[in-house]
């Protein structure tokens, strides 16, 4: 072995031709040397970088300690997204293959200087990664899996894949799927057009939400102005896109697409008027507004399915008469919410004791419908 370059008996797997599959040990102490944590992050433009959550400290201590015992057996392996760099020679001779896979040597090559980046990216296994790091069992042989993919898209649909006995982070798994452009799952499918859309409320400049979405992202540094939680967002829109919601015309069940647009529109339509008809409540810590709180969020989301049918059936999405219509169905329902302070009387409940429960979710969205349509009679 040479100092720049880590030779290791191995198997290629074969799988799938388009994207090399090794299995094949690493000693702990060089799994550090080779891949490296892709930690999931944006860039002042917005631009997801990573996938990978934050460190469990805990976790990671309790493997440490048992790496760090007598009589180990580790025979949980890593996945790692191996660089196109890498160089597999197979072994001569008739017995180097069953059709399966094939034996033969795996070289993988490392950077001259320290500092610079692994060639290699956890793809799972990050906590076992890091304590192996730290063990002073630096010689233990390590099992690893690696396939041979520089695409952070091929490299996020893995992540989500594998990590399904244990489950993600929900905010970390929605904040992945707008990124992933593979075939997903069923579960994780139908996610993902409320991800996407709550990812561009999180984004773009014309959102009332801009800045103000908690995603697994987002820094916890003291200039955070995040607020809501995405995930009360994505059940809001989810909800909405069902049959009986405001947002389902806009998918088009008979060929698959979905008019995210229009859907976009509507959404920022209704929440900046939300946003303008409460605006002490707007944008400040759940502990401060009940707004902005995930009871808030689902309650307005629910109460939004009967004000757009309403305003969409004399406006068109996203124009300013849409939005002013909008704001004008709120005022209905304005002098009788409780946000900030005071006490909901028809809930015989004080507004800060509102919580994010399925019970007052639904307490909550039936009083305000009620509320606006009793508004909306006496009106008339």
């Amino acid at each position: 072995m040479t100092e720049d370059v880590i030779r290791r008996r191995a198997l290629r797997i074969e799988q799938n031709p388009g994207i090399p599959l090794y299995v094949f040990a690493l000693e702990a102490g060089e799994i550090d040397r080779v891949a490296d944590v892709a930690r999931i992050s944006r860039d002042e433009a917005g631009k997801l970088f990573g996938y990978q959550r934050p460190e469990k400290k805990q976790h990671v201590k309790q493997i440490l300690e048992y790496l760090d015992s007598e009589d180990v057996l580790f025979p949980n392996g890593l996945i790692l997204a191996l660089p196109t760099s890498v160089r597999f020679r197979g072994s001569r001779g008739p017995n180097s293959t069953d059709g399966l896979s094939t034996i033969g040597t795996l070289e993988i090559f490392l950077p001259e200087s320290p500092s610079a980046p692994r060639p290699a990216f956890i793809v799972d296994g990050q906590q076992r990664s890091l304590a192996l790091a730290r063990t002073r069992r630096s010689k233990l042989p390590v099992m690893v899996a690696g396939f041979v993919a520089e695409d952070i898209e091929v490299q996020r649909d893995q992540f989500l894949r594998v990590n399904t006995v244990s489950p993600l982070p929900s905010n970390l798994v929605t904040e992945l799927l707008p990124e992933v452009h593979t075939k997903l799952p069923t579960k994780l499918s139908a996610k993902k057009l409320p991800s996407v859309l709550v990812n561009a409320l999180s984004q773009d400049a014309d959102s009332p939400f801009k800045g103000l979405i908690k995603q697994a992202s987002t820094t916890t540094d003291k200039r955070s102005i995040a607020v809501v939680k995405d995930n009360s967002l994505i059940s809001a829109i989810e909800e909405s896109l069902k049959p009986s919601g405001a947002l389902f015309p806009y998918k088009n069940l008979s060929n698959g697409t979905v008019d995210t647009a229009t859907i976009r529109s509507i959404l920022i339509t209704y929440w900046s008027a939300v946003r303008d008809t409460f605006p002490d409540a707007w944008g400040v810590s759940p502990t401060k507004s009940r707004l902005m709180h995930g009871v808030g969020i689902r309650s307005m989301g629910r109460l939004m399915d009967r004000v757009m049918d309403r305003v969409l059936a004399v406006t068109e999405p996203g124009s300013p008469e849409a939005y002013e219509r909008a704001k004008a169905e709120l005022s209905l329902i304005a002098p009788h919410c409780h946000w900030t302070k005071g006490r909901w009387p028809e809930l015989n409940t004080p507004w800060d004791e509102l919580q994010n429960t399925p019970r007052h979710i639904s307490t909550l969205s039936n009083l305000l419908i009620r509320i606006y349509f009793q508004s909306r009679t006496s009106a008339s």
